[in-house]
């Protein structure tokens, strides 16, 4: 009997979650920093301060995503060249495909909003992101 009801209370849940829609991929655009990553083993490493952040700029079905630095005037310094990206929805799940040179990755798109977003690599570690606030240092 608990475990049907487990079962019940487990399918009620992903019943009520709203999944991704293309209209939300908007939300990636921006600022982002790493917070969390976990492993398929359990295993988790939070980040509490990142000195590298992502920059993604997304339009359509095609978008760039790269490592920039942030400086304590507002500006940000690049570190790295752009990485390309295309985004494609098959069975109501959104995969970001990269391609650079001769190496191919996905990534999943696993939740997805204003405030953050998580991505699952093809090795089964996910990876959580929340949206960079910059620090003000004239306040």
């Amino acid at each position: 009997m608990k475990k049907i009801l487990a079962l019940l209370l487990l399918l009620g849940c992903m019943g009520c979650s709203k999944g991704i829609s293309k209209e939300d991929l908007q939300h990636l655009n921006g600022y982002w920093e790493i917070s969390l990553v976990e492993f398929p083993d359990g295993s988790k490493k939070e980040y509490t301060v990142s000195t590298t952040i992502d920059h993604i700029v997304l339009k359509e079905s095609e978008g760039v995503r790269k490592k920039v630095r942030p400086t304590l005037e507002g500006t940000y310094i690049a570190n790295s060249d752009p990485q390309s990206f295309r985004i494609g929805e098959k069975e109501g799940i959104f995969t970001m495909y990269y391609k650079n040179g001769q190496n191919e990755w996905t990534e999943n798109l696993v939740a997805l909003s204003e405030s953050g977003f998580s991505v699952l690599g093809e090795q089964g570690i996910t990876y959580h992101y929340k949206r960079y606030l910059p620090i003000n240092i004239n306040d």
